[in-house]
């Protein structure tokens, strides 16, 4: 649950299995060259694939601390050690339902009972499902680090690489809003089943400030926000009434979605339009009925 994962020499392994966040930290302080691992999903396909032979690694799966959650001032506060099996349940389902629907789809069983909350966000795979949900909802971050000291950053600030994690920090916690309004998450894949997404979209209405959030998954390094079609299709809404929009405008706020996030290719110098290639047709084709068919359950 770090960004820091330095490749190290070849040599003998050392494991360090904390029970305490800040002992974990210290851990890292220790050896700098040692990797943070909770579930461990991404890691191994690093290792198995000869990409990364950390020279020590910290468990992180006897922090107990980190395990769960808690209500704070409107918020859930969610241990970054949560795992996807975890937030999939129906409690959980009840407090936060996109991310309990982004954890049901993260795969199969057993990566959804070893992956994590923090190892997710930590990885920024851009497929990972729950990235789109955390930054439609505004999620922040709760880093430990040197000392007991905590600090916060919004979660698209990691992820777009505006800020970093320190070495020897780690992502403790992830500070959430309770809207108690409707929330949806949908993913496409290239299969049936559990899949890698290759196009996700999480949207989450706001009724106290009359707002409409939406991100796209997977099609980018970072989830995108379609800023403009969110303020545009929040003004359609009777916040006041049944919040319902007819088909006309679900279809154009998908296309208006699709279209932010896969923009055309600017004119050639002659002035000649330049055509995108089919399968990138295909994947707006594909995020404009995400994008639609999200609004449409979350205002039904």
């Amino acid at each position: 649950m770090t960004t820091h994962a330095p490749r190290a020499a070849q040599g003998a392994q050392s494991v360090t299995l904390p029970v305490t966040l800040d002992e974990a930290v210290a851990a890292l302080a220790a050896v700098p060259a040692a990797v943070p691992v909770a579930g461990g999903t991404d890691l191994m396909s690093s290792v198995n694939a000869g990409q990364l032979r950390p020279a020590a690694l910290v468990g992180l799966g006897r922090i107990s601390e980190i395990r769960g959650w808690q209500y704070q001032d409107g918020h859930a506060l969610l241990g970054a050690g949560l795992t996807h099996a975890r937030m999939g349940r129906p409690d959980f389902a009840a407090l936060i339902p996109a991310l309990a629907a982004a954890a049901r789809a993260a795969g199969p069983p057993q990566i959804r009972n070893a992956g994590t909350l923090g190892g997710n966000i930590a990885s920024a795979a851009p497929a990972g499902d729950s990235l789109p949900v955390l930054a439609a909802l505004e999620a922040v971050l709760i880093i430990a680090g040197p000392g007991g000291t905590r600090r916060e950053i919004p979660v698209s600030h990691l992820l777009a690489g505006v800020e970093m994690l320190a070495p020897g920090e780690l992502i403790g916690y992830v500070r959430v809003p309770l809207l108690h309004a409707p929330q949806v998450f949908l993913k496409a894949t290239g299969r049936t089943g559990p899949g890698r997404a290759t196009a996700s979209v999480a949207l989450v209405l706001d009724p106290a400030r009359r707002g409409v959030r939406c991100a796209v998954g997977a099609i980018a390094p970072m989830p995108l926000r379609p800023l403009e079609a969110e303020q545009w299709v929040a003004g359609l809404i009777d916040w006041d009434g049944e919040r319902g929009l007819v088909p006309e405008a679900l279809t154009a706020f998908g296309e208006y979605v699709a279209a932010a996030c896969i923009p055309d290719h600017p004119p050639a110098e002659d002035g000649t339009a330049q055509p995108l290639p089919p399968a990138v047709l295909h994947l707006r084709r594909t995020v404009a009925a995400l994008a639609r068919r999200a609004l449409g359950r979350a205002l039904s």
